[in-house]
């Protein structure tokens, strides 16, 4: 199904039959209000803002990031996507789906243009995860946003002067720290699933490098092993930061070193061709990260053995 196209705050608030917003480049919009609530059965819509969500929802999946779909359910649940992506909807219980509840805030990149908030918002990895890895949010931490989302409206509501937008971008920027500490809680208080994801990390990896196809499929990407984890790039390393203070890419970079120490250590292999067979087309670049990580050349590291 070819998406669908949203160019505007204005234009989304007529396609949902809502009145015209109050300001043109930031909305919030109130979810329980039943006058948007006649959606098709299933929609792909590409939005040219920023679009974030609090939702309480059962009957209706979601998809974003080309991750499975999300199904509401009681729990508050908070999403992020940047312009340009491709959301999925589709209803599967209309009747169910008039229950929801919650917010929407819809912030066009025009508004915050020569802000602190345009430099700082691409920082925020949350906008590229999955809709599946959204986060779910405890009562106390709901009624934290709430609490920031009415200020954004009574702000967006009142008479527009030359404090506005920077009172509006504020607001927002103490959504988004909120919303990055509550993804750092998840990533602890879930500790099960989450230690899951770090073993099967350790054993793809093992296998990737004990592996003889290294020469022909070169050193695994952060995308390839997100994809074999089933979860999204910006996921999995800020999850990894949190948990073991390293990215996905020092992960990458850790059990290769493992690996090139043990064939430094084992066998009488040049370091060209330790090199070659870890996936590296020039060994230089395979000397330099091994002395960034071990302090030691590769033959440094071989000769302490003799």
């Amino acid at each position: 199904m070819k998406p669908i196209r949203i160019k505007s705050i204005s234009e989304y608030h007529r396609h949902l039959g809502l009145p015209k917003p109050e300001h043109p480049l930031v909305s919030i919009i109130n979810l329980n209000d039943s006058s948007h609530k006649s959606q098709r059965d299933s929609i792909n819509v590409v939005y040219d803002f920023y679009f974030i969500a609090m939702k309480r929802m059962k009957g209706v999946k979601y998809k974003y990031g080309g991750q499975p779909h999300l199904d509401f359910e009681d729990d508050g649940v908070l999403f992020f996507m940047s312009p340009k992506q491709v959301l999925s909807i589709e209803i599967i219980d209309k009747e169910i789906a008039k229950k929801v509840s919650g917010w929407m805030l819809l912030v066009h990149p025009d508004f915050i243009w020569n802000t602190s908030l345009a430099k700082t918002i691409k920082q925020y990895e949350f906008f590229n995860y999955s809709v599946n890895e959204a986060l779910f949010l405890s009562e106390k931490e709901e009624k934290t946003l709430n609490g920031i989302i009415e200020n954004i409206r009574q702000e967006v509501h009142s008479n527009i002067d030359k404090f506005s937008k920077q009172i509006i971008v504020t607001h927002i920027e103490n959504l988004l720290s909120y919303s990055e500490r509550f993804y750092n809680r998840q990533f602890i208080t879930r500790e099960k699933a989450h230690h899951q994801i770090l073993s099967r990390l350790d054993e793809l990896l093992t296998d990737y490098f004990g592996n003889d196809d290294l020469i022909s499929n070169g050193l695994p990407t952060v995308q390839y092993v997100a994809g074999k984890l089933n979860v999204s790039p910006s996921y999995l390393s800020s999850l990894l930061r949190v948990l073991t203070g390293q990215n996905t890419q020092q992960h990458i970079h850790d059990k290769l070193i493992e690996k090139a120490k043990e064939k430094l250590s084992t066998t009488d292999l040049s370091i060209s061709e330790i090199a070659y067979g870890l996936g590296f087309e020039h060994s230089q670049s395979f000397s330099k990260l091994f002395k960034t990580k071990t302090k030691l050349s590769p033959l440094e590291f071989r000769q302490s053995f003799n």
